[in-house]
């Protein structure tokens, strides 16, 4: 009788347990809107500028506050979408350098991206599980075989929305497995590159200038990374190969 009443609650509350899973993803994403509006109000070149020297002191004072406080600021601009990215990737390599800069620039955003496919998945896993079928079940066979390759080629090339491939990951069913590593090594090129910029870019602040992105898409850059993200597709193109000659 007790196990039998036990299992009868436990039925009860499988609804509001569910129902939970749904809306906890979204109140967490809540928070982080109310904190990104909080740790990211006024960012702008502009006040980067006015505050480099200031900023730049207060990282020499607080060699473990200051990492924290910027993967924790570049966790919230990649799971909001924010279009703060690239200004932080730059103040980045201000304040920590090139190469600590990158490394807290991906550190942040691997997780940011990790985070909002946590609640896409959870808020809107049921949608996503409708909408699957429209993607061909060969795609989906390629996809689960070679999603590694094939994110990570998405991931190299900067012309590609960093929110765009989020979904489009969330969408296809990408493991968090396959997520996390392909996430964390394709955006390293693109952050290194911003962090190098922002090391140097002290003069350019103090000047009133905005530094120029736009070297990213340039040829010097945008080739080798699209090199890069052929690259990376090279195990898929031999296994098709390999499965045609068999």
């Amino acid at each position: 009788m007790v196990f039998a009443g036990f299992s009868r609650d436990k039925r009860r509350l499988r609804p509001h347990v569910a129902g939970m899973r749904r809306v906890l993803p979204l109140l967490i994403l809540l928070l982080m809107v109310c904190a990104a509006l909080v740790l990211l109000h006024g960012v702008g070149w502009e006040s980067l500028a006015r505050h480099q020297d200031m900023l730049i002191g207060w990282v020499g004072l607080h060699p473990f506050a200051a990492p924290a406080l910027y993967v924790a600021a570049y966790v919230l601009t990649a799971a909001l979408s924010l279009p703060q990215a690239a200004l932080l990737t730059v103040a980045g390599g201000l304040l920590f350098g090139a190469v600590a800069g990158c490394a807290l620039t991906v550190f942040g955003a691997t997780i940011g991206a990790t985070i909002l496919l946590f609640v896409i998945r959870s808020a809107f896993g049921k949608t996503l599980e409708r909408h699957r079928h429209r993607i061909p079940a060969q795609l989906q066979a390629r996809l689960a075989r070679d999603g590694f390759s094939y994110l990570l080629a998405l991931r190299l090339l900067p012309v590609v929305p960093f929110w765009i491939v989020n979904l489009a990951a969330a969408l296809a069913g990408i493991r968090l497995a396959v997520f996390v590593p392909a996430t964390l090594l394709g955006i390293v090129p693109a952050s290194f590159i911003l962090s190098s910029i922002g090391a140097g870019v002290s003069g350019i602040l103090a000047q009133g200038r905005t530094p120029d992105l736009s070297v990213l898409f340039g040829p010097r850059i945008l080739l080798p990374l699209l090199g890069l993200a052929a690259l990376s597709l090279l195990p898929v193109l031999l296994r098709r190969r390999a499965a045609a000659q068999a």
